[in-house]
């Protein structure tokens, strides 16, 4: 993947609008999977008359719901949508023949498609049919909002975000197997608001055995819980474990290898909104094989993937070239030698084979600080 440079042609009222599609899509974040998420609006001399987001796969597109509010006032007018419109029939008609019924004079579109099944044959669709088309309008920021869905459309695996909070010298606990704050609140809410947004969380079983956490969403107003993914290659997580039994709606997939007792699969499996999935172990490293998992969970229809560690966990990603992009919550503080570190075995030569972060930014969380970069 690569992010499209900026864009700075095109009028004032082009970006204005497409900026207020994707305000529309971005209310479908985490929710669309395995779909995208769009946003449309349309405009007649200059004043909004109707908006719409996709909300959720199968369900009508976002063009769709901007239509239906616009009823007969959309002949003639502009439509501005985040992702070009659909010309194939999935689960629902394709929005392209849906814009040209309705008699819209023209289509200002963010960004191509890149599903193989539309990929401009949308837009070709529309101007064989004599809507006027303009595309790349905030191309960048429609890119960026939709990166789990072209990662998950061009490699079938989910977009992955590792994410940890830790000190300074690089712990994320002050003692090795015992949990305790590191970061503030702010921090935390903040990653309520990501688990809220990604299709899925990870964590390994060191983590289940020191934190006994419960991986859901807890945000004012309510919240999403993302699908929680265990890694536990010999099923040693205990039976009466938190994460087990939780009252949610997202399902718990414990992922194993073929080494794994099977009466505890058994036990394991026969506990509600728990699925244990077993994965081939990783030749010469005994732990599950994660393109093998990243490949199951992109079955799923898992576009993104919040990988919370431990240590061994993120050591693995990394070593494997797994990771998409980093987001650290770094605490004003020192832990010391006792804790345990980001990275476990984990070693560079020199600054030039360290792996190292592209499109970096600091954003300050209360006193913490997140430091957010991409591999690609």
């Amino acid at each position: 993947m690569r992010l499209p440079e900026q864009s700075s042609s095109h009028c004032d009222s082009d970006h204005k609008f497409m900026a207020q599609a994707l305000a529309e899509a971005r209310k479908g974040v985490g929710r669309t999977a395995p779909n995208p998420c769009v946003g449309a609006v349309i405009v007649r001399e200059g004043q909004e008359i109707s908006r719409g987001y996709h909300k959720k796969a199968g369900t009508p597109h976002a063009e769709i719901h901007a239509l239906q509010r616009a009823g007969d006032a959309a002949r003639g007018a502009t439509m501005y949508v985040t992702l070009e419109p659909c010309n194939h029939t999935g689960r629902t008609p394709p929005c392209s023949h849906a814009v040209v019924k309705a008699g819209l004079k023209r289509v200002v579109v963010g960004m191509t498609d890149p599903n193989p099944l539309v990929h401009g044959s949308g837009i070709d669709y529309l101007r064989d049919h004599g809507v006027e088309v303009v595309s790349g309008i905030l191309e960048r920021e429609c890119y960026e909002l939709n990166l789990p869905f072209i990662k998950h459309i061009q490699n079938a695996t989910p977009f992955v975000v590792m994410k940890a909070g830790m000190s300074l010298d690089g712990k994320l606990s002050y003692q090795a197997g015992i949990p305790g704050k590191m970061t503030g609140k702010e921090s935390l809410e903040k990653l309520h608001t990501l688990r809220d947004t990604f299709d899925a969380i990870l964590i390994g079983r060191v983590t289940v055995l020191a934190d006994n956490p419960s991986l859901t969403t807890r945000l004012q107003g309510g919240g999403r819980d993302p699908v929680r993914v265990i890694l536990d290659s010999s099923l040693q997580i205990p039976l009466d474990s938190k994460i087990l039994h939780l009252d949610s709606k997202a399902k718990t997939y414990i992922v194993c290898t073929e080494l794994a007792n099977s009466d505890k699969i058994a036990s394991l499996s026969a506990l509600e909104n728990v699925c244990v999935q077993v994965i081939d172990s990783q030749e010469g490293g005994g732990g599950v094989h994660l393109k093998s998992l990243l490949r199951f969970l992109g079955e799923q229809g898992i576009c993104s993937l919040l990988v919370e560690g431990g240590s061994k966990i993120h050591s693995s990603f990394l070593k494997q070239n797994l990771v998409d992009r980093v987001m650290l919550f770094v605490a004003p503080l020192f832990a010391g030698s006792a804790g345990t570190s980001l990275l476990d075995e984990f070693s560079v030569a020199d600054r030039d084979s360290a792996p190292t972060l592209k499109n970096i930014s600091y954003t300050p969380c209360g006193d913490d600080l997140l430091v957010q970069g991409d591999f690609f």
